[in-house]
């Protein structure tokens, strides 16, 4: 059996996943073959996988799966799709072609706004996918990679008042994005019904077994951290000269993901690098990924993250390694700071003079509830607006660009459709969550569904407590330790480990710039609402001024903060 074998040091047994790349010729396996199964609305063997770096996950309806296999059914599969959109940004008609597709071929006809900054049609069964896929090209969008061992949507702060440095900072996430991409023609061939041709593909950045585990990659612009770049493998800092862009701080090595029961895995900080000039941005790009590709751990993937290749070699090692492939040594970090990462809600006025409109999004589910067609509203926004609309990382909206005379038309619409809700409490804005239960298949407890009344909840306590309006506690939930929905960047993060029962971390910090620590290990929600209730009780008596709930419980010794996650996370 092959080993894997870095800078001398044996890793072990390539898994299964390499043997899976390597034989999948570029990413193709049998996926058409298995398109013309009509028996199983599913992927069958190696081909589950591969749809992944396709864009897709398979699913099922968690909910009904037990009442299927009762009627010797199999689950109900179909396929989750996550777009490619660089930095967020999609056009008006884009989004009423989108808005088309989701209403009249998926199962729950809603467009979900996710936490990578980009869309996610949920509920698309078998016959519909090339269909997907097709119609996506038709509007120039696509989901290559945006899912698999590759490095995914690229996303980029959506500060809309710089307007000039945000544009600029924009192209530069979409030409990370492309220069990053897979070169195979896999897609093309499987989905587009593209020419298949003889010559042999190459993969001049990935390699043909393509990376070691997923890799995500940010451009950030400060003082916002709207994207929450320490959760990123790989983050352009964006440095600013007369308002224009001039260069990037690269930071290197963060990342959210573990295992529940597993010490050797843990969330994880990025670490500074060092100051780029623009012209040396593709390169550091591909010499990281490359560093990554040769050195990350090919044998457990659990350890295979860009953190944990950096903690096993040493980050000079690393950084040392990324400036002799790219040629361009680091210099100095430049000054820079993180302030805050919630988006920004209501009306705002660029340096250009337009102006724009942030929405919030609950969940960043898209859909006509009863007496709020949020996802009607955005379409019927989309067919007058006439600049564009940007996804945010945090799962809202913002109709972007929009001239003085559209400001009171867009408003209208988006009152009546129930997108702008003057009653929406801060706490629910600074509130986040993974999809989970019914369709991810990873969930161990609730996320989405559960959110709403337990913000509810929450609101309730620090109106008890007599907490100002005006203030908040960054909260997220996640179904399971995966990490998408960035509870471990949070003030109080909770992370499902069975049905309404979760781990409790506290300590994360309003910038985003501190991983939270266990706190209590697998209750359920009502006693961690009773635990919410008597430190934020603490927090309200004995906080200095100003003091934010994850600096008081740093302070007050209720956890301990994390430094060093490899030393300090489960200590």
């Amino acid at each position: 059996m092959e080993k894997q074998v870095v800078l001398g040091e044996e890793l072990g047994p390539l898994s299964d996943n390499e043997r899976l790349k390597r034989e999948s010729n570029f990413l193709r396996g049998t996926i058409t073959n298995d398109l013309k199964n009509e028996i199983t609305g599913g992927f069958d063997a190696d081909n589950f996988q591969l749809i992944r770096f396709h864009g897709m996950y398979q699913q099922d309806d968690r909910d009904i799966r037990n009442e299927r296999a009762k009627q010797k059914l199999e689950p109900l599969h179909n396929v989750m799709l996550r777009a490619r959109m660089p930095g967020g940004v999609i056009t008006p008609k884009q989004w009423l072609a989108i808005d088309k597709f989701a209403t009249e071929s998926s199962l729950y006809g809603s467009i979900r706004l996710t936490t990578r900054q980009t869309f996610q049609f949920h509920g698309v069964l078998k016959p519909n996918i090339k269909l997907m896929h097709q119609t996506l090209n038709s509007i120039g969008i696509d989901s290559i990679a945006t899912a698999g061992d590759v490095n995914r949507n690229v996303l980029c702060s959506s500060n809309p008042v710089e307007s000039e440095l945000h544009q600029q900072a924009y192209e530069w996430a979409t030409k990370i994005s492309e220069h990053l991409l897979p070169k195979t023609r896999a897609y093309a061939e499987i989905w587009l019904d593209g020419e298949k041709l003889e010559t042999t593909d190459e993969e001049p950045i990935l390699g043909s077994n393509y990376l070691p585990r997923k890799f995500k990659t940010t451009v950030v612009v400060p003082p916002d951290n709207d994207v929450d770049l320490h959760a990123n493998d790989l983050n352009f800092v964006a440095v600013a000269k007369d308002g224009k862009l001039v260069g990037f701080n690269v930071l290197v090595g963060g990342g959210l993901a573990m295992t529940h029961g597993d010490n050797s895995t843990y969330p994880r900080k990025a670490d500074e690098f060092g100051y780029i000039s623009l012209e040396n941005t593709l390169d550091i790009a591909a010499a990281v990924v490359t560093t990554q590709r040769d050195w990350g751990n090919r044998s457990n993937r659990k350890n295979a993250k860009t953190k944990y290749t950096l903690d096993r070699v040493g980050i000079d090692v690393f950084k040392q390694e990324v400036e002799k492939r790219s040629g361009v040594s680091f210099e100095p970090i430049k000054p820079y700071q993180l302030t805050n990462r919630g988006d920004k809600f209501g009306w705002l006025e660029g340096i250009d003079g337009k102006h724009h409109l942030t929405l919030f999004i609950e969940n960043g589910r898209l859909l006509d509830y009863p007496g709020k067609p949020l996802k009607t509203g955005v379409a019927e926004i989309a067919k007058i607006h006439t600049g564009d609309l940007r996804m945010t990382a945090n799962q809202n909206l913002i109709v972007a660009g929009v001239p003085l005379k559209d400001k009171q038309k867009i408003e209208k619409i988006a009152f009546e459709h129930g997108l702008l809700d003057p009653t929406t409490s801060k706490q629910r804005q600074d509130s986040m969550a993974c999809v989970a239960y019914p369709t991810c298949p990873l969930a161990m407890a609730e996320a989405e569904r559960f959110l709403p009344q337990f913000v509810t909840d929450v609101e309730g306590i620090l109106k008890k407590h007599s907490i100002s309006d005006d203030e908040s506690i960054i909260l997220r939930v996640t179904g399971c330790p995966n990490g998408c929905g960035r509870a471990m960047l949070a003030e109080i993060g909770l992370v499902g480990k069975a049905p309404d029962r979760y781990n409790l971390y506290l300590g994360g910090n309003k910038a985003g710039t501190r991983v939270p620590k266990l706190y209590k290990e697998n209750i359920s929600s009502a006693q961690i609402l009773q635990d919410i209730d008597s430190l934020v009780e603490r927090w309200a008596a004995e906080r200095l001024a100003d003091e934010a709930f994850g600096d008081f419980v740093i302070r007050d010794g209720i956890v301990k903060e994390v430094i060093v996650s490899k030393r300090d996370f489960h200590a």
